[in-house]
């Protein structure tokens, strides 16, 4: 069953002749996401990777679809090196960022879906989403269903492209992590195969 605010979110981009862009975040540290890889039998392959995991890539993404249009992904990447003093994740002036980026690049207005992540309600982004409503739109999906999200197939497709690999350090590691979401943001079939994982469609009106 869909939730209620997928299916408020789709009726509004009918309304408006919008994009629906669907949004998560996703992160990677220097040790490298596990995966089966072929070796002659009884011989382990064992990867080196660096002794310390401190520092972290995050992804704050967005899928972006409308009927008849070609599907869209942008995403903001923030590092952290672990330094004193220094922002774990994303602020919400990051969140407003990616969702201008978003409206400017496709040029149509936006309806916005997103969880209930606390920095996603706060009151400066509240503010914002108030005095930009001619043309956005903002919806929470429901806390127990992160599968309504096609954003989550993004993720799932960086992982597995991520598999066994060991970065030299941070710098190396977000350089691939790039290279790696410009292939995702120029295949658009792949977006179409996770709107399709979750069993969300979205039809002209």
């Amino acid at each position: 069953m869909e939730g209620r605010g997928v299916a408020a979110g789709k009726s509004a981009a009918a309304d408006l002749g919008a994009y629906i862009c669907f949004e998560d975040e996703a992160g990677q540290g220097l040790r490298p996401p596990k995966g089966r890889t072929w070796a002659p039998r009884g011989q382990t392959p064992v990867m080196r990777v660096r002794g310390s995991n401190r520092g972290r890539a995050s992804v704050a993404g967005v899928v972006c679809f409308k009927p008849g249009a070609r599907p869209h992904f942008f995403y903001r990447l923030h590092v952290w090196r672990g330094r004193k003093g220094e922002r774990k994740s994303f602020a919400w002036r990051d969140y407003r960022e990616l969702i201008v980026l978003a409206h400017h690049q496709l040029g149509t207005p936006i309806v916005w879906v997103w969880d209930n992540l606390n920095v996603h309600l706060t009151g400066e982004l509240a503010d914002f989403i108030a005095e930009n409503e001619e043309w956005l739109r903002v919806f929470q999906l429901p806390s127990y269903a992160p599968d309504l999200n096609p954003a989550e197939g993004v993720w799932s497709l960086l992982k597995r492209s991520l598999e066994n690999f060991a970065a030299a350090n941070l710098d190396h590691l977000v350089r691939v992590m790039k290279r790696k979401l410009k292939k995702i943001q120029y295949r658009p079939h792949l977006l179409d195969g996770c709107l399709a994982e979750t069993g969300l469609f979205i039809e002209p009106p």
